[in-house]
């Protein structure tokens, strides 16, 4: 069922995201991959409203449910989110990332709005999801919560919030796929080697704090392509292009007390697990107009 879930959740994603099929097919052409399968998908994030009814609390009970462990929790201040992370019950499957907005923290007017929307859901809809019916889960994922956003809405709160704009269109579309460069070949597994294939082939990366991203302990490495601009239709049949769903890349190294294994031995539990705060926090910039006005 699990496998079921995240397939129907790729396939979706892949579909919005032109760069996914393009970073794949750059991997295949110069011999990275053989095919898409070879890619090890390090973890997959989505973005929530914090409303009683919603958010982490509501969208985590589906990935408990296929057994992954809620583990460590992060603040962002600046940007008024929280998030955790989730453990796979198998080290084939991705880590989860659920982020959600501390709606409460918005100032009264973009609160009245956000509100307007999620007041149509007036029960945690996941309590009443078959967990084990993992179409009906699919078909949730890629379902609208809310009625489409009025374009006034969406750039009143995209000038106080622009995770929130993103949200109120996007709702639970997923917002990135992370490919593990560390599994690659030699040349390309490091972010900083494969950071220089992705500009040699044209795409562009979000450079918020650096285009590397980098843990204080100097273990976890990270980076981004912008986020494309889509076409997006809004209530009364506005159509505005605004930031969709990016592609991110990760280098988990492997930690000292493993340094002394070849290297074929080395698994997913000899490196640098978790997630660090202050690399989230310019990852999530991918969608923000910053970085997407480079890529309009």
């Amino acid at each position: 069922m699990l496998k079921e879930v995240l397939n129907g959740l790729m396939s979706r994603y892949q579909e919005r995201v032109p760069d996914v099929a393009a970073v794949i097919a750059a991997m295949v052409r110069d011999g990275l991959i053989s095919q898409a399968d070879d890619i090890e998908n390090d973890h997959i994030a989505f973005r929530t409203m914090g409303v009683p009814q919603l958010g982490v609390q509501s969208l985590e009970k589906i990935f408990l449910h296929y057994g992954y462990t809620k583990m460590d929790h992060y603040y962002f201040a600046g940007k008024k989110l929280d998030a955790w992370w989730y453990a796979p019950p198998e080290p084939k499957y991705p880590r989860i990332f659920i982020s959600e907005l501390r709606v409460n923290d918005l100032s009264p007017e973009a609160q009245a709005i956000i509100r307007s929307y999620t007041d149509e859901v007036t029960v945690d809809p996941v309590t009443r999801l078959n967990l084990d019916d993992s179409q009906a889960v699919d078909t949730f994922l890629h379902s609208g919560l809310w009625r489409t956003p009025t374009l006034a809405d969406f750039k009143a709160l995209s000038a106080e919030s622009e995770y929130a704009a993103w949200v109120i269109y996007n709702r639970y579309y997923l917002n990135h796929f992370t490919v593990s460069v560390h599994n690659l070949p030699p040349g390309y597994n490091t972010v900083a080697e494969f950071n220089a294939f992705l500009e040699k082939n044209g795409f562009i990366l979000n450079d918020a704090g650096g285009k590397i991203k980098t843990s204080p302990d100097g273990r976890l490495l990270q980076s981004a392509t912008v986020a494309r601009m889509i076409e997006a239709t809004f209530a009364g049949g506005d159509t505005v292009k605004i930031a969709g769903s990016y592609v991110e890349f990760a280098e988990r190294k492997v930690l000292p007390e493993f340094a002394h294994l070849p290297a074929a031995e080395i698994k997913r539990q000899h490196r640098r697990e978790g997630f660090e705060a202050g690399n989230a926090d310019k990852i999530f910039e991918s969608t923000y107009a910053t970085q997407t006005k480079k890529s309009s």
